[in-house]
């Protein structure tokens, strides 16, 4: 990934955005931070074929590489683009702590034989490695989840070598619970009915309060 170094500020930096460039910038242990500019569509490329945790070799300029994370990404709320990146520099010889994605793969019978409904608990988790041994996701085998009883733990996960999770290994990962019966259905719908009636009930209360305030006032 090339970036180009950035000294602009204010609404010049809002200028270079609609132009299709990303403000960025660069530190980490006894470096140097600096500003940049990334190409937002080289960038969301590389998320997509990549995702987020994976060692970037990021150019600054024409010499300079750097093995870089992505440490915080910030979007826009309502178009979806990217505003910001924070980039962390890595020395390979010592070891990272960041956050993994987990896919979850397979079917579970519980689901597929019993109707059941499930259930991800986390769907990152925390991870310490060489910035060589850091995967870009790790697999959750739902496959094994074949009664509503059972669990997938931290612990049942299958970890690269040199990885070593740093949640509780006794954290669920994901179950899978039974559907509602007709019962717990209907007592949902009347409690939905219900919630809805106090509502009505409360606008209405306000709306006449404000209709005998508004005629007082106008005596």
């Amino acid at each position: 990934m090339i970036s180009e170094l950035r000294e602009e500020k204010g609404k010049k930096v809002n200028k270079r955005r609609k132009q299709g460039m990303i403000p960025a910038v660069i530190y980490g242990n006894k470096i140097e931070s600096r500003s940049l500019w990334i190409n937002a569509l080289d960038f969301e490329r590389l998320l997509k074929k990549s995702g987020e945790s994976v060692i970037i070799d990021l150019s600054i300029g024409n010499n300079d590489v750097r093995s870089v994370l992505i440490n915080e990404l910030q979007q826009d709320p309502r178009s979806g683009n990217y505003t910001h990146i924070d980039f962390y520099q890595v020395k390979m010889d010592e070891k990272i702590k960041t956050e993994v994605e987990l896919i979850f793969i397979g079917e579970s019978p519980a689901v597929k034989e019993s109707g059941g409904v499930l259930v991800k608990n986390l769907d990152k988790i925390e991870i310490e490695c060489l910035p060589a041994d850091l995967p870009s996701f790790i697999e959750v085998n739902i496959a094994d989840i074949k009664t509503f009883e059972e669990r997938v733990y931290i612990k049942d996960l299958k970890l690269p070598m040199g990885v070593k999770v740093e949640n509780d290994p006794k954290t669920v990962v994901a179950l899978v619970v039974p559907p509602r019966s007709e019962e717990e259905l209907s007592q949902l719908e009347e409690k939905v009915e219900e919630d809805v009636t106090k509502v009505e009930g409360v606008i209405k209360e306000v709306s006449t309060a404000e209709e005998e305030k508004d005629k007082k006032g106008m005596n």
